[in-house]
């Protein structure tokens, strides 16, 4: 057993208390939260361990009921998924949504021949199975990324996109066709819609013209009869800003700066929810170890509108946001649900089922707010895959010290083992694994849960 990495493990448990970035198993820029039922799904683009770019690949899925744990649903759209488009790369900045029972998933790709592209992946639900729901891309254009999907309380459905440029379409009811064409959004070379930037180059035109504020990553929304668009702004490095207005179709005003430049990223992308009744603003950074611009993670604050309407200044913080719920550890609790974690890593497959991996000594998760109860749990069951060595995995209360209230030891002669506990706490904690084991890779883990 390496000691050293079981020591360094410990004390950045200890002293980690941040809850932002919100995932730390893997990389998630351009968060694209959705409020369904009593979840928010989370869909993300993904950064590569080694990009030294923008070095992306495929689309990923979370979800969470209380805001703090967040349970991976995989990788479920890669570039494969679009058999036209550019492969291996360019899966950039997206967005999902549900209509009349369908999900409809708006993504940015490259043509075969290097154009930009927007494209739709459909399913019956947000783990899938998704396909390409037109067989082409919607649209191509030279800045034609970052589609955000807005319906209106009519039920009209809207796309806006672009960088360097700013257009939106009303869609059809088929989600996948616009009723009349696009067009540039109305005020968007106007400083008193987007602010003033400076005359610039619009490759999109081929020639200088006065720019605004606008950047790209829009996100569009609507709040008592006011409509918001909330765009990364002000060229690079990005800051987040938003403009209003009585229509969806403008006229658009500037209402300026609600965050400042990310921490360690020349880029900012993200957007605001309402949730069992908060507002929380995404957005990402590269604050994670070897983050950075092309590392990006999602990160979350809660904010209040003010009286009339406008956002406030929203500060980042390390704090992150508060629990709206809690965790019932009596349920199976997949593995892969976690707010922190050091070490690990997430499968990169599609489909319903996934599981922690690139599990060493020392490795950590930590799920927030888990409800023990009034009776201590007399029992646990884990289960884990693909053994190739044997190890520890033990279970603390709120801090890794002291004594773990649960331990199970893993040989490889079976994957669900179950153990019984001595002495647990009662009551809400928040949770942490840690593994043990030699210098070699482990094991993987699918999920446990506490019995009485």
């Amino acid at each position: 057993m390496k000691l050293s990495a079981t020591l360094s493990a410990l004390a950045i448990a200890g002293s980690c208390l941040a809850q932002n970035p919100a995932i730390s198993a893997i990389y998630t820029p351009d968060p694209a939260p959705y409020v369904h039922g009593d979840k928010v799904y989370l869909f993300v683009d993904h950064d590569e361990d080694d990009a030294t770019y923008f070095l992306m690949k495929d689309w990923l899925v979370f979800s969470s009921e209380d805001m703090v744990n967040w349970q991976y649903l995989g990788a479920q759209v890669n570039t494969a998924t679009f058999k036209w488009a550019k492969q291996g790369d360019r899966a950039w900045a997206a967005q999902a949504v549900e209509h009349k029972g369908k999900w409809y998933w708006y993504l940015c790709c490259n043509t075969d021949d290097g154009k930009d592209a927007l494209c739709v992946a459909v399913a019956d639900s947000p783990t899938g199975p998704w396909r390409d729901a037109i067989g082409g891309p919607l649209a191509t254009g030279f800045g034609f990324i970052d589609p955000t999907v807005f319906i209106d309380d009519d039920g009209k459905p809207y796309l806006f996109w672009g960088n360097k440029g700013f257009w939106y379409g009303e869609l059809n009811d088929d989600m996948i066709s616009f009723k009349n064409g696009y067009k540039e959004v109305p005020g968007y070379t106007d400083p008193k819609s987007f602010g003033t930037l400076q005359s610039k180059m619009d490759w999109s035109i081929g020639k200088e013209r006065e720019m605004t504020q606008y950047e790209e990553g829009p996100w569009v929304t609507k709040r008592n009869g006011i409509y918001y668009a909330v765009y990364p702004a002000g060229g690079v490095p990005e800051y987040m800003a938003y403009s209003t207005a009585p229509s969806v179709h403008g006229p658009w005003t500037f209402k300026g700066r609600i965050m400042d430049e990310a921490e360690n990223s020349f880029t900012i992308h993200g957007g605001n929810i309402h949730f069992k009744g908060h507002d929380y603003m995404f957005y990402h950074n590269g604050a994670l170890p070897n983050g950075g611009g092309f590392k990006r993670s999602t990160a979350i604050e809660e904010f209040k509108f003010n009286a009339d309407g406008s956002i406030p200044f929203i500060p980042f913080t390390k704090d992150g946001v508060k629990p709206v719920g809690s965790l019932d550890p009596y349920k199976t609790v997949e593995a892969e649900t976690m707010s922190q974690s050091w070490g690990v890593k997430l499968d990169r497959m599609a489909g319903a089922k996934h599981y922690v991996t690139s599990i060493h000594n020392g490795d950590w998760t930590k799920v927030r707010n888990v409800d023990l109860g009034s009776e201590a749990p007399k029992e646990i069951t884990v289960e884990v895959l693909n053994v190739k060595n044997p190890g520890v995995i033990e279970f603390y209360a709120d801090a890794i010290s002291g004594k773990p209230f649960a331990r199970i030891e893993v040989d490889g002669s079976k994957n669900i083992i179950s153990h019984p506990i001595e002495k647990a706490p009662t009551g809400k904690h928040d949770v942490y694994i840690l593994f043990r084991g030699g210098d070699e890779q482990l094991f993987d883990f699918d999920w446990w849960k506490l019995g009485r």
